[in-house]
């Protein structure tokens, strides 16, 4: 079980891993061993509140397919279990991520010594620039 929150797990049979073999570099090790690991996570299929579903489907990330399945290569690490905890630790960041809920911003606007504040800078500038000028005789 996956702990995202105080109030949200998600079960082990919603999270799906297979383990495949690590791309680049390695030697003889990595056209042997299947270190690397895919973790696939369907969105609309799993317990998550409904509110979270659609937000996470919503994430512009291209780990995301058209079906709505998530997914997340770990290969980063030389062994299957690291990566393996590697995969589900970004899986639980993706979702903590998405579970918090943003401040509605409060517009907030300049007190009046900001905005004479403002103004006799501009009229500095402006006076500092007109001194760079030519002179007509």
């Amino acid at each position: 079980m996956l702990q995202v929150s105080r109030k949200i797990a998600i079960p082990d049979h919603e999270i799906e891993m297979h383990a495949v073999r690590a791309q680049g570099a390695g030697g003889q090790n990595v056209n042997k061993v299947s270190s690397a690991v895919h973790l696939r996570f369907d969105i609309a299929a799993s317990s998550l509140p409904e509110k979270y579903k659609q937000r996470l489907a919503a994430l512009n990330d291209q780990r995301i397919t058209k079906e709505g399945v998530l997914i997340i290569k770990a290969q980063a690490y030389r062994t299957q279990e690291r990566n393996r905890e590697d995969a589900l630790e970004r899986l639980r960041e993706l979702l903590v991520k998405v579970t918090r809920e943003r401040k509605k911003r409060i517009p907030t606007k300049p007190t009046r010594a900001a905005k004479r504040r403002r103004l006799e800078s501009k009229a500095r500038k402006g006076e500092r620039k007109s001194l760079r000028r030519k002179i007509d005789h």
